[in-house]
């Protein structure tokens, strides 16, 4: 997840957005939004931005008003990729520190604390490099449903590896994970008949359209706003 791509547009980061609190769950810092008491969790995984994203939260927030204790883990801990081009950002060290194996470990202790306060079924979202810690996530059952979008590199061997209810998510404009090869990972999902799988394309947008959007462009918000419909149209129908 080294690629310019996926930093284009970057959002002024706020602390202070959205509807819900920042409160330590599962050892991190996490944006929590949505009732405490639902029974019905969903764990969205930020791309490299991290979870102030005014647009993030504001996402976090609509899927919570649909019925969903919403959880938003800063995986960062407090180092989010505020300025790519920045000519003293290093993104390989960064990278290295900040590695989809670590937030894997990480995603673990969260699911771990929504189960232990009660929460009997749990989906998940991943953007970008929350994608490539996702599909990994996917290889067990502990979660019900996961929607990756616009992924950072993902291997076929994850893919195959994927064993629950999965939708993907990608821009018609992608180096990182092109429709082509997001085609073929489909076809793969496909062939397995223990869980559905789902995977769209939409065109004319680029890598990072579901939350790096500008909010006066009117067709950049329609297709950002489609992406989340079908992604709570996915989380509704199998986090039950």
């Amino acid at each position: 997840m080294s690629s310019s791509q996926c930093f284009e547009n970057p959002s002024t980061l706020s602390s202070i957005c959205g509807e819900g609190t920042v409160q330590d769950f599962g050892g991190l810092q996490t944006y929590i939004t949505g009732s405490p008491d639902s029974k019905l969790a969903i764990l969205l995984i930020s791309d490299g931005l991290g979870y102030e994203a005014p647009n993030f939260r504001k996402l976090a927030d609509k899927i919570a008003a649909a019925g969903f204790l919403v959880v938003v883990p800063d995986f960062f801990y407090g180092d989010p990729i505020i300025d790519y081009n920045d000519p003293n950002f290093d993104v390989k060290s960064w990278g290295k520190v900040h590695n989809p194996d670590k937030g894997y470990e990480d995603a673990k202790a969260v699911i771990a604390a929504l189960k232990s306060k009660g929460v009997s079924a749990i989906g998940a979202a991943g953007f970008c490099w929350g994608g490539m810690v996702l599909v990994k996530l996917a290889s067990s059952t502990d979660l019900r449903a996961a929607v990756v979008l616009h992924p950072g590199s993902i291997t076929e061997d994850e893919v195959d590896d994927v064993k629950i209810h999965i939708a993907i998510l990608g821009a018609e404009i992608d180096q990182w994970s092109p429709p082509e090869k997001l085609k073929q990972f489909g076809e793969k999902l496909l062939a397995k008949s223990d869980f559905d799988s789902f995977v769209k394309i939409f065109p004319g947008v680029a890598h990072g359209w579901t939350l790096r959007y500008n909010v006066d462009d009117e067709s950049a918000v329609k297709s950002a706003e489609e992406s989340h419909l079908d992604m709570l149209n996915w989380f509704t129908k199998y986090v039950k």
